[in-house]
């Protein structure tokens, strides 16, 4: 009897130093450099990824630029290309989708897909595997590497562990003997410190997590003992879910110089205003919450949030509302960083009649246009002025 009978066949397929590797391929002379992609060099910007030959210098995902350069000071930096990825990324997307129309994005470069159903018609779940890993190598001429277990938790470990280009199959019968030898590290919910804590009682690898009994995990670790109890068994119950909800769309900002000055932060509030307000249009979506967010320069992080009593997704009806947030906080240190979230979002109209309906349509009238013109001839070409600071809810 064939051991996958019964069970879910899930795929998960993650792209091998996405963005770097975008940019080696693009420009060949990138080939055997190590390409550190991200903020400006200069900047207090994180790396966003880094080539396996950046990576043998210890550079990795959020690493602070300047210490990038400490480390490897001749590697190629580049900055971040979002529009190229996202086009790249739907490319690959499309593959997935040949072969299932169970495909779950965690984001631009990974995925999960469940091949179930699928075998009947293009071949066993290894096989199909096979194909989408040769497709993306043939077609976009990029590698990736990819787990087939029989849940998420086991394909997504499995994808880790021989990459780049890597394939491991988590047979059914065989998962205590995958499992027990990976360090408890490599368990989802095992952070630093939890960690520190089952090292301090000699639990090192899951074989030692799996040997111990629920009701000690949990009196030990509280709720996560359970999850812990769980995976180290390989136990995932969670489907692939292909339509999943967007619940926030943000836009932020780190700033090379701190920033106490209001007109300039509000100056900035507007460009990332304008940038979210475009974002949500182009996915047709609106909130009714929106918030700020503000680092100051010792790391110390505060939001502020208003629920409108209508959703919306216009430019200037975002930037008044954190102009007002940003005025409730009373700041009296500089800023690091400032940002706005759109979140309580919704794709459904809604018609509500209102004293300022007539002022809303002109809004959205005016919102129009400028999309149109700026479709047309580039998002440089029309620009939104920030003129007065709109009054203070107070006032």
């Amino acid at each position: 009897m064939d051991v996958w009978t019964n069970l879910r066949k899930i795929l998960h397929v993650d792209m091998d130093a996405f963005f770097a590797s975008v940019e080696q391929r693009d420009d060949p002379s990138l080939l055997g450099k190590p390409v550190v992609v991200g903020g400006r060099l200069n900047s207090r910007g994180v790396v966003s990824a880094a080539s396996y030959e950046a990576r043998k210098f210890g550079i990795h995902s959020a690493m602070p630029m300047a210490e990038v350069y400490r480390r490897c000071p001749h590697a190629v930096f580049l900055p971040v290309n979002m529009q190229k990825y996202q086009d790249v990324s739907k490319q690959i997307r499309n593959v997935f989708l040949t072969y299932t129309p169970m495909v779950e994005p965690l984001s631009l470069d990974e995925a999960f897909l469940d091949i179930t159903a699928s075998t009947s018609l293009f071949g066993s779940a290894d096989e199909i595997a096979l194909i989408i890993k040769q497709r993306i190598q043939q077609e976009l001429n990029l590698t990736a590497s990819v787990g087939l277990a029989c849940n998420k938790f086991l394909a997504k470990l499995a994808s880790d562990l021989q990459k780049p280009n890597g394939f491991v199959i988590v047979q059914p019968d065989r998962i205590y003997e995958f499992l027990d030898p990976l360090p408890v590290e490599r368990i989802w919910g095992v952070g630093k410190k939890t960690a520190e804590q089952l090292h301090t009682h000699n639990i090192r690898t899951v074989r030692d997590l799996r040997n111990l009994q629920q009701g000690y995990l949990t009196q030990f670790l509280g709720v996560i003992g359970s999850q812990l109890y769980l995976l180290a068994r390989g136990i995932d119950d969670r489907p692939v879910e292909s339509d999943r909800i967007v619940k926030s769309i943000g836009q932020e900002t780190t700033f090379t110089t701190d920033i106490a000055d209001r007109d300039q932060l509000e100056t900035v509030l507007l460009k990332l205003s304008i940038d979210l307000g475009s974002r949500a249009r182009k996915v047709s979506l609106k909130g009714k919450t929106i918030t700020l967010k503000v680092r100051f320069n010792d790391f110390r992080s505060i939001s502020r949030s208003h629920t409108l009593t209508q959703a919306t997704n216009l430019d200037d009806v975002i930037y008044q509302e954190v102009c007002h947030l940003l005025g409730e906080l009373a700041l009296k240190q500089p800023l690091r960083l400032i940002g706005i979230t759109l979140s309580n979002l919704t794709d459904k109209e809604e018609s509500q009649l209102s004293l300022f309906t007539e002022r809303r349509h002109d809004s959205e009238n005016l919102t129009k246009i400028m999309d149109f013109v700026k479709g047309k001839y580039g998002e440089t070409s029309i620009t939104r002025a920030r003129l007065l600071r709109p009054k203070d809810h107070s006032e």
